[in-house]
């Protein structure tokens, strides 16, 4: 059950998220409580599966390179292939997809042949191979959502 600060964690601080020393004792004071109110509710929320990452969104290629990558992977062995890709830092995410291609990652590195041997590594840990799909167009999508908690 959400509580009422789960909530506003979860709807007021998807954007201008606080760029300080101290950003969960900023946050604590912009919704009456303490920080350790803040942290608490942020790891039950993670806990809980409702967010899996407190972090930027930064533009493609702006740090670094980076590249979408896929991989075909047997149904039986997509949760430990998807748990050792995870475990690299270069990747700041992975998930399914219903394809042959059913496991999808973003990976960044700080230059061309660091990312080439990141996937080098993830094909030898995993003994699958990865595509990598470098953007060729940039889009743009809000990954902010406002949460509707009020049920009829």
């Amino acid at each position: 059950m959400l509580t009422p600060l789960h909530q506003r964690l979860l709807n007021d601080f998807q954007r201008d998220f606080p760029l300080s020393p101290r950003p969960y004792l900023d946050i604590a004071k912009q919704l009456g409580v303490s920080e350790d109110d803040v942290l608490s509710a942020l790891t039950e929320l993670s806990d809980q599966h409702f967010i899996s990452r407190i972090g930027p969104i930064i533009p493609p290629n702006q740090l670094g390179v980076s590249t979408l990558v896929a991989m075909a992977v047997p149904e039986q062995q997509l949760q430990a292939v998807a748990d050792k890709v995870s475990t690299h830092p270069e990747v700041n995410h992975n998930y399914e997809r219903e394809h042959r291609f059913n496991l999808w990652f973003v990976a960044i590195a700080s230059d061309a042949k660091h990312l080439q041997a990141v996937l080098e590594t993830i094909e030898l840990e995993t003994g699958y191979k990865t595509m990598s799909l470098p953007l060729l167009d940039d889009f743009f999508i809000d990954l902010g959502f406002k949460m509707d908690f009020h049920h009829a």
